[in-house]
Order: structure tokens, then sequence, then C-alpha cells
């Protein structure tokens, strides 16, 4: 019997490989990316961790146990203290201030992203908040472990460490206990159950492509670049 991951992957299947394939992504590993796209990419990608971690904060009043709910909390507290303090440190190469990181306006594609996250997260089951935030996690490991076997990927002076945190062992340690946590949370649900889970996860999968089109397009709304 596979599981419930399974089915989730291979429906996403199309879209992850549009995403690997995207000039940002392929950018980040051969070191072409420009380097005001990925400026912008930061500054949109720290907010958006904002409210990703609150996603968290929001799975750990709804988990059904204390170790479960600890876990949760946890993973709140590395967004905000491990994986924002990537961007907080490029920005500071950037010459952007902290105060300046939190101010960024946000971009259309980022607003629809985490509102949309966010009205799962509040209104479904932890099953349902867990299948919207899956995508993110997943799909950057899956993406850091690509870009790890490019040449010189893990070396480059600037996208090197953004590749070695999305590929380490840790990261995958957090998309893995998020991928597990989803098949015990999709055990002795109905088929109509199952399919909305699966509607969150192809969505959100979406708007991952769609923010990394958008940061490389450096767009905040979409007719400022027609």
């Amino acid at each position: 019997m596979t599981n419930f991951t399974d089915r989730l992957r291979k429906s996403v299947a199309p879209i992850w490989e549009r995403v690997h394939r995207h000039p940002f992504v392929t950018g980040l590993g051969d070191g072409t990316l420009p380097v005001g796209a990925f400026k912008y990419y930061m500054k949109q990608d720290y907010i958006y961790l904002i409210d990703y971690a609150k996603m968290f904060a929001i799975a750990s009043v709804k988990a059904y146990d204390l170790e479960t709910s600890s876990r949760f909390a946890a993973l709140q507290e590395s967004t905000l203290n491990t994986e924002m303090e990537l961007h907080r440190q490029y920005a500071e190469r950037f010459g952007i201030s902290r105060a300046e990181l939190e101010a960024t306006e946000s971009s259309f594609v980022m607003l629809g992203y985490t509102s949309y996250m966010l009205r799962v997260a509040h209104q479904g089951s932890l099953a349902e908040l867990v299948s919207a935030l899956l995508p993110c996690t997943w799909s950057y490991w899956e993406i850091g472990k690509r870009l790890a076997q490019v040449e010189g990927a893990l070396d480059h002076e600037l996208y090197g460490e953004w590749v070695r945190m999305y590929s380490s062992d840790e990261f995958g340690q957090l998309a893995i206990w998020l991928i597990d946590i989803m098949n015990q949370l999709a055990e002795g649900k109905s088929e109509q159950e199952m399919a909305r889970m699966e509607e969150y996860f192809v969505n959100t999968s979406k708007m991952e492509y769609m923010f990394w089109d958008m940061s490389y397009r450096e767009e905040m709304w979409p007719w400022e670049n027609n």
C-alpha cells in the first residue's frame, strides 16, 4: 500500500518539474541568476516566512498530543531563528537593514499565497493545514538536493550558502518529519477528505511556482510588468 504522500507527489510532478527547470532555480545552481532577482526574492521570502511560521504555531495549537504540538512549536522556532537568519545575513551583505527587511512591501503573489495557506489553517483540520504547508518545505529540500549535484553550486560565493542550507541533512529531517506526519494524519480519512487535502497541496505547489516566477521578474503586481 502506498503512502498518501506518494499520491500527493505524483499529483504535482509536472508542476514541480517546471519549478526545477525555472531559470530562477537553475540560476541558483549554475550561478547565472541575476543578483537583483535574488535580492528581490530574499526580501519577499523573508516576509513570506513570517506568515509561514504562523502556520506552525496554528498547527501546534491544533495538534492532538503534546509531542506533536512540541514539534510544530520547534519548527516555528527553527523558521524564525534559523531559516530567516539566512535571509538576514544575505540582507546584511546587500546593505539592507533588518528594519528595511521587515518593512518589505508584499507582492501580489506573496499575499495570495500566504492568505490562502492561513485560511486553510484557520478553517481546516490539522491534516488540511499540513497539506497546504508541506509543498514549501518538501520542494525546497528537493530543489536543494538537486542543485547540490551541480558542479560548483555548493561553493558559489553568493548562492552556495542557500544551496547548502536547503540540501542539508538538518533541513531534510524537517521535510521528512512533515512528510511522515502527513501520512499519519491521512490515515483513516475518507476519499472526500483526502481529495480536499490533495487540492490544497496542488494549489500551494502552483503558488510555489508563481513565487519563483514572480521573483525572477521582480514583479509586485501583474499589470506593472505589462
